[in-house]
């Protein structure tokens, strides 16, 4: 079937030679990459595949009014490079296709490409092709990640036990917070004109440069004692229900516990927020949820501590007939709300 017609202001073909004389690069596993029918890589025998895909849409996943065209191709790349850290494999390769509205240029692309590689360089990733469309409703990207890993030796969220710790990297909530900041979606006032320009900056960047853990990943994948984990793309309450419901386990997180940084601290004090409200409904800050055996804790924290590795004990894993709750700060305890982000769930 004949390709769709790409928009009057960009030639499809002279934008993929520029992509290709931009971003393809030499390296011997590429047998053939950019302008081919297909890519065409070569992988040692000791290795398993690791492949991921997303796609994102315009008014979805992302907003050209709050977000630049090079953020949202960071974006789309980091959101990848986490599903990857989260099985503790290593990134290799990107293909991405893009259907392109006519409201834009071949800079914006350009510029949308040069996101998405800020993002891949810094793992060594290398982009060996895709496809580009018209598109009649927005913007759509789609991005697909090729990594590897030892044979046998990857991180999967089946495998939580009862008894597990249950850890995640990093803070909670910045996310959420630096997209509120950036929309005004909030309804709590008009605090945030106190927060300090090094609060709003940080959570701003946390929400359109978010950093995925693939070396904390790795790490994870290599130490050999981590029974289940998942990236924190939808939300802690939504990601940790994909653990439980996969492993057939029960859990309970101590709401105190959970990692907040400074800044979300304050800004939730300047909004008239519950700050772990926003730690278990805020997606998109791609940390690491993770389990390890009781015995094992003492080990995990000191070689994280080694390794300059932020993780934090936020509960443990309990039978499914448990259920999955949540220890308020009170004592008491109540069920885990789902308040994460799901496609075509309705409100009730």
């Amino acid at each position: 079937m004949a390709r769709q017609k790409a928009t009057q202001s960009i030639q499809e073909f002279p934008l993929i030679r520029q992509l290709q004389r931009r971003h393809e690069r030499k390296d011997p596993s590429i047998i053939t990459g950019i302008g081919d029918d297909a890519a065409v890589v070569s992988f040692t025998a000791t290795d398993w595949v690791v492949l991921t895909t997303d796609l994102l849409a315009e008014g979805i996943h992302f907003d050209l009014t709050t977000a630049s065209l090079s953020s949202i191709g960071y974006k789309a790349a980091m959101a990848n490079l986490s599903d990857v850290a989260a099985m503790g494999a290593s990134p290799r390769f990107l293909l991405t296709s893009v259907a392109i509205p006519n409201s834009l240029r071949t800079a914006d692309i350009l510029a949308l490409y040069k996101g998405f590689m800020s993002a891949c360089r810094q793992y060594k990733v290398q982009l060996i092709g895709g496809d580009t469309s018209a598109s009649q409703h927005g913007l759509f990207l789609s991005v697909t990640l090729l990594g590897t890993t030892e044979r046998k030796k990857v991180l999967l969220r089946e495998g939580a036990r009862v008894g597990d710790s249950l850890y995640v990297t990093g803070t909670l909530g910045d996310s959420l917070a630096g997209l509120q900041l950036l929309s005004n979606a909030h309804e709590h006032g008009t605090g945030t004109a106190r927060l300090p320009h090094a609060d709003r900056k940080f959570l701003i960047n946390r929400h359109l440069r978010p950093t995925a853990r693939v070396r904390e990943g790795q790490w994870l994948n290599q130490i050999g004692i981590v029974t289940s984990a998942i990236d924190v793309s939808d939300g802690l309450s939504g990601d940790l229900r994909h653990i439980c419901n996969t492993s057939k386990v029960g859990a309970e997180i101590d709401i105190s516990r959970l990692p907040l940084s400074p800044a979300c601290r304050t800004y939730a004090t300047s909004t008239n927020q519950d700050p772990s409200v926003l730690a278990l409904a805020g997606g998109e800050d791609y940390e690491l949820l993770f389990t390890v055996p009781e015995t094992h804790r003492t080990r995990l924290e000191r070689t994280a501590h080694q390794r300059n590795f932020s993780v934090t004990r936020i509960g443990h894993i309990c039978a499914a007939s448990f259920g999955i709750y949540c220890r308020l700060r009170n004592g008491r305890k109540k069920p885990l709300p789902v308040s994460s982000y799901e496609h075509f769930r309705t409100a009730n």
